[in-house]
């Protein structure tokens, strides 16, 4: 005789997206994002909305030579570069284009960096009163593997954690600080 499967192994739960952090910014650009996702017909809002939704780990930070790497790639080199994300700077570039970056957060250097070769630092809400429905845009994501990551999970030593442990020293074969 065979096991009774009830539907509620079945059917694969939909659980909402709410958003547990207390930003107040963050939870004003969610509504504005909302109400331009449905009422406009631009995939872009859709996007930018859903990664704003998404974890603080998942929103992945990208630096100022990705950037640059991205719009010499580009045809209109005067578009704007949209990261749901912190924009980092990199030291080992040596000289920044004009570029013209929106970013939740930008680290100060890389602020003054894109703002010294005569390029914008724009937020989400001025992006939205410029271009509400994202044209002339190219909507970027930092890479996501990356060192950080692989720190996160259970903790680093239980039963069944693949994360890396933090350690000061690692001596020869890496058997030090364990």
């Amino acid at each position: 005789m065979g096991v009774d499967a009830y539907k509620k192994t079945r059917v694969q739960r939909n659980v909402g997206r709410k958003v547990t952090s207390t930003n107040l910014y963050l939870k004003l650009l969610i509504k504005l994002y909302k109400f331009l996702a449905r009422r406009t017909d631009s995939q872009f809002n859709a996007t930018v909305l859903r990664r704003l939704q998404s974890t603080r780990t998942a929103r992945y930070p990208i630096s100022v030579s990705r950037l640059v790497k991205q719009i010499n790639t580009a045809k209109d080199k005067t578009r704007t570069l949209v990261v749901v994300g912190t924009v980092t700077d990199d030291v080992r570039l040596l000289t920044v284009p004009k570029l013209n970056v929106c970013a939740l957060r930008f680290t100060e250097t890389a602020r003054k960096r894109i703002q010294a070769a005569g390029g914008k630092t724009l937020t989400f809400d001025q992006l939205a009163q410029q271009n509400p429905t994202g044209t002339g845009t190219i909507l970027l994501r930092g890479p996501k593997v990356r060192e950080a990551l692989k720190h996160f999970g259970r903790a680093a030593g239980l039963p069944g954690s693949h994360a890396k442990p933090y350690v000061s020293h690692t001596a020869r074969k890496g058997k030090g600080a364990r």
